[in-house]
């Protein structure tokens, strides 16, 4: 049996960024970055697209990307994830759900998921410090609070842990205001359960699906790790992405893998060393 697969979801329609998927990032589609960046990890064992267009699968089988075509109608990638997994003829001990729109998605957040199935739990995620109190106000930043563990014990939109008064910062506060990365790694069961089950009321109340999860008894393992990534939901996201990404040395000469060209890896060596 094969160890770790990793499922891209892509769906096409998106309100912000029409046809996200295929939108050029540097000249070359979205998902495609995405794909390259996690074929280049070499503890996934399997890399495929999961998409509701005959585009994006057009477009991935051009760059060799391995592609599934899905139900249009899915309520969200988790439901995507557990077709392409149901199609997928090998057997698998750990899928992992990687967001079509993170073209940076780092390799220490997806192995930090997996590290957390591989440890027990029904489901691995992972979560970074925050750093500002913008940030920890921040609505549309999602965070987790964990046991001493590792395991999940809520997730939210309100900024917690709640600091009470003018009590005096936590011993260790960059492991107390964590900011969920929402890199996903499950057992099968584990995603079928997810997938099968229905939204639950504290789901419904802060719109997060991985609530669903806990409310119904699933263990949720969250990792530790340094890099948020960061996505593409919006024109505006797509322009700060590609900046940050020449920033970095990646460019057209970068073509066919999720690293630098030579000469961008020079430019990117400089960018750092200004940082």
């Amino acid at each position: 049996m094969n160890r770790v697969l990793a499922v891209i979801p892509a769906r096409i329609g998106s309100s912000r960024l029409p046809r996200k998927p295929l939108q050029p990032l540097l000249g070359t589609p979205l998902v495609i970055w995405v794909w390259r960046r996690a074929r280049e990890m070499p503890f996934l064992d399997r890399v495929l697209v999961a998409t509701d267009s005959v585009d994006v699968v057009e477009a991935c089988r051009r760059e060799g990307a391995d592609a599934l075509l899905t139900w249009r109608g899915h309520p969200s990638g988790t439901h995507r994830v557990r077709q392409a997994v149901d199609l997928t003829e090998a057997r698998f001990r750990v899928v992992v759900n990687i967001q079509g729109d993170e073209p940076l998605v780092s390799a220490e957040a997806v192995q930090g998921a997996v590290s957390m199935v591989e440890a027990g739990f029904d489901v691995g995620t992972c979560a970074a410090p925050i750093t500002s109190e913008e940030e920890f106000l921040d609505p549309s930043v999602v965070k987790v609070v964990r046991d001493a563990a590792g395991s999940a014990l809520y997730f939210s939109r309100a900024p917690i842990p709640h600091r009470r008064d003018d009590a005096d910062p936590a011993e260790g506060d960059g492991e107390v205001r964590l900011r969920h990365i929402g890199v996903y790694a499950y057992t099968v069961g584990a995603l079928a359960r997810w997938a099968d089950g229905n939204p639950s009321p504290l789901e419904t109340e802060e719109k997060l699906e991985q609530l669903r999860a806990l409310e119904n008894g699933m263990r949720i393992g969250v990792a530790m790790v340094h890099d948020a990534g960061g996505g593409v939901d919006t024109p505006e996201d797509l322009q700060r992405m590609e900046q940050r990404m020449l920033a970095l040395g990646y460019g057209r000469d970068s073509r066919g893998t999720g690293r630098p060209g030579n000469e961008a890896l020079g430019r990117r060596q400089g960018a750092m060393s200004r940082q």
